[in-house]
């Protein structure tokens, strides 16, 4: 009992001595004292702009090596082409992306290198500004709020960074302008396999990026930076899979369609150029088109095809006006994958055809196209690659200014690409 009551006055007066907390805590207490539990704090939240990534990457090119035609262009593909240009920054952008909350993840993408058409070059624009909503702890269920890619065709997918190829090719490009549109979206893909689709794109296959293996969505119709002009929205429709063989081979094929009315604004119209009836002014114009994609991943040997049929405006030369036309082409590609060291050397050959509309050209310009391209692409390190592409093309573009402007000729294009 005295030893018990010793002890206790011991410890009385070291608690004085020391100091004790609100708690009676003791404060800087001896080590040779009996341990006290910790107290447990709880973990500190990371801010939500400390989840962000920022990462981006810019392309300077030429067009103009062993050029034939000066006057072989297309707008829709690269304004630079042609008489009157000379070198270029094709791209410069900037992406900010990463999961702010387990439910939300955010991306954002402006271009710093966006050209009206004109002399005046490299203004801001923004591509990309989606929300990903997760609807389930996996994810594999997503809602997609804001502007971002529109699921149509795997080379629109397909980030410019990743394309071998300079330009898309006109048959699915010409579907939406910078690929992208204002709407909602639902996507769905198991998480294994937005991890395989994942792993398409980072080990330097050239995937698409994950859009789901199901994607369908509802948007405005007249495509990015653009606001509604009319009542009804477009619908799109997309299935792809990405299927792993025995022997490691990546094939994905893919089936994507989509549908609504696209007005011609009264300003794309020329003077004297007539539509087939008065209500494609207000209402719009049929736009609907179906697409088959297949892509054998390059492992090393690839191959690449798509084709699309459809109908949309197009300009008629024969009663000068713009008519709901039938539309239809596509392109093939072959590509060979070789690693020396830690380098990488693809060379690739694409063939492509078009016939029909171009929607968000003037008067819905009309367009015929046969185009070869022979290149490759030389990446000594992942931070850095070029790109030598031989184009022979046989362009004819059709609308109020040019009734019957065919152009064909060749060049050789370069183009340096710096990631970061």
């Amino acid at each position: 009992m005295k030893k018990f009551i010793g002890r206790a006055a011991v410890l009385l007066l070291s608690g004085c001595l020391l100091g004790t907390g609100a708690q009676g805590q003791v404060i800087n207490a001896p080590s040779s004292l009996p341990s006290q539990p910790a107290a447990v704090s709880a973990p500190a939240k990371t801010p939500w702009f400390e989840k962000l990534s920022i990462r981006g990457y810019a392309q300077i090119r030429y067009n103009r090596l062993l050029e034939t035609n000066p006057e072989l262009k297309c707008d829709q593909c690269d304004k630079s082409l042609g008489a009157g240009n000379g070198f270029s920054i094709r791209r410069a952008r900037l992406v900010f992306s990463g999961n702010v909350h387990d439910r939300l993840f955010i991306y954002i993408q402006p271009d710093f290198a966006s050209s009206t058409g004109g002399s005046a070059l490299n203004f801001v624009q923004l591509r990309d500004a989606y929300f990903d909503l997760a609807l389930d702890a996996q994810k594999a269920f997503r809602l997609r709020f804001g502007q971002s890619k529109i699921p149509y065709g795997f080379e629109n997918l397909q980030s410019s960074s990743h394309r071998l190829a300079l330009d898309r090719s006109d048959a699915i490009n010409s579907a939406f302008a910078n690929e992208r549109d204002l709407g909602l979206m639902f996507l769905w893909a198991p998480p294994p396999i937005r991890a395989r689709f994942e792993e398409l794109t980072s080990s330097g296959l050239k995937g698409s990026g994950d859009y789901g293996v199901l994607g369908i969505g509802l948007f405005n119709g007249q495509t990015a930076n653009k606001a509604d002009a009319n009542d009804e929205l477009h619908a799109v429709a997309r299935l792809s899979y990405p299927i792993r063989l025995a022997n490691g081979q990546f094939i994905e094929p893919g089936l994507q369609a989509y549908s609504g009315k696209y007005v011609v604004l009264p300003d794309q119209i020329s003077s004297g150029v007539t539509v087939a009836s008065e209500r494609f002014l207000k209402e719009g114009f049929t736009d609907r088109r179906v697409a088959a994609s297949l892509t054998v991943y390059p492992q090393p040997l690839g191959f690449q095809a798509e084709y699309n049929i459809g109908q949309g405006p197009e300009f008629d030369p024969a009663t000068s006006s713009i008519q709901v036309k039938s539309l239809q082409g596509g392109y093939a590609q072959a590509m060979y994958r070789m690693t020396i060291g830690q380098q990488v050397l693809i060379p690739f050959i694409k063939v492509q055809h078009y016939k029909g509309g171009k929607k968000h050209e003037r008067d819905a310009a009309s367009h015929r196209v046969q185009e070869t391209e022979i290149g490759a692409e030389w990446q000594p390190f992942k931070h850095f690659e070029l790109v030598a592409d031989y184009s022979i093309a046989d362009r004819t573009t059709r609308n109020a200014a040019n009734l019957n402007n065919r152009q064909a000729g060749n060049r050789l294009r370069l183009q340096a690409q710096f990631n970061f």
